[in-house]
């Protein structure tokens, strides 16, 4: 092409930055939008955006209740991201985070009512935990068998299965509701507490916060230094390459699916032992579809995603807070998060790629 005809612009892949520069773009991004949202709070509500700010603040910070709830919504939000990552990671789309969740969340509920009155609170835990790993195992291992016999794809059928668990749950919410015709369970085993999770230093969500803590660092040592997180990344890479040097992309596929289902179910379990004591068809709060942002933000790296998930987390009780506090609309509050994760995901394309101007005829050599 000649420089007549070259493009005044393009777009060219950065070979590399320094890790400083990149944050200080996703920064810089960060207060480009707090500068526009004042902007439109200010014409919008003529209210004072640094009062508003601040109220987004307090809305997880503001007193020890909110500070935990924060920290709870995180970890669940995180559990779900890990859970999903591997699976991205060997380029399966697994969209199916909800379905897995619920699962999961159904197995759990199950147990509580089922075996409530007839095992001890310490061995039901156990009893409650293996079941949902191996429900959340199961909606994650059926698309990936299809998919490993059959290549069928992956999207569709994992966003399939979180209908079909999303019409389970609704069936036995049906079988076990109380009272009858309410159209609910209503909190598990209210009186005996049989099943729910004890409090850790007099604090009801530590246990989960430290269950998925435990659950971060096995999965980044699992991708990082284990041979199954190897061959997840050649897998990735190129099946056609993972084949060539050896690897069972099957194999690799339906495993992964397993894992990856299994963590989602221990988010299903973490709702309804720990949080909700209840199960319904939207106790998954669509954190499923969340965790893909969550995870290719953090780029697939599972403590980045503890930065994502409390900023997603933070921002959506912020919201909370400015409906609530001023009278707005809940749509301006999404509007006001909204601008800021726009921001942030654009970033990403300046700290990976670069505007290329057209030299002009002078300075070429």
């Amino acid at each position: 092409m000649t420089k007549a005809h070259a493009p005044l612009l393009h777009i060219a892949k950065r070979r590399s930055m320094k890790w400083y520069h990149a944050w200080g773009i996703r920064i810089g991004a960060i207060l480009l939008a707090l500068i526009l949202d004042a902007v439109i709070t200010t014409l919008v509500t003529g209210l004072n955006p640094l009062e508003v700010y601040v109220t987004i603040f307090k809305g997880s910070f503001g007193t020890m209740r909110k500070f935990w709830v924060l920290l709870q919504n995180i970890a669940i939000l995180l559990c779900v991201s890990i859970a999903v990552t591997p699976a991205f990671k060997m380029r399966f789309w697994n969209v199916g985070g909800e379905g897995q969740i619920l699962a999961g969340a159904l197995a759990t509920a199950a147990c509580m009512i089922l075996l409530g009155d007839k095992v001890p609170n310490g061995l039901l835990i156990p009893i409650m935990t293996i079941a949902s790993l191996l429900a959340g195992a199961l909606w994650g291992f059926i698309p990936a068998f299809f998919k490993a016999k059959w290549n069928t794809n992956e999207t569709l059928f994992t966003l399939m299965m979180n209908y079909v668990a999303t019409q389970l749950v609704a069936f036995f919410v049906i079988v076990w509701e109380v009272p009858k015709g309410a159209g609910q369970i209503g909190i598990i085993n209210q009186s005996t507490q049989s099943g729910w999770f004890p409090y850790l230093a007099g604090n009801a969500y530590l246990l989960n916060v430290l269950i998925v803590s435990a659950l971060t660092i096995f999965i980044f040592a699992y991708l990082r230094y284990s041979k199954h997180g190897y061959e997840i990344s050649v897998v990735g890479e190129s099946e056609r390459t993972a084949r060539y040097v050896g690897i069972k992309v099957e194999k690799v596929i339906m495993r992964t699916m397993l894992l990856s289902g299994a963590i989602c179910g221990i988010a299903g379990l973490l709702l309804v032992a720990g949080t909700n004591h209840t199960v319904t068809t939207s106790i998954s709060g669509g954190r499923g579809f969340t965790a893909v942002m969550v995870s290719w933000l953090a780029k697939f790296n599972p403590f980045v995603m503890i930065l994502t998930s409390f900023l997603i987390v933070f921002l959506e009780r912020g919201a909370s807070a400015i409906s609530s506090n001023y009278g707005l609309n809940a749509s301006f509050a999404d509007i006001i998060t909204g601008i800021i994760l726009f921001f942030i995901i654009a970033s990403e394309f300046f700290v990976n790629y670069r505007l290329v101007w057209r030299k002009k005829e002078g300075r070429e050599a």
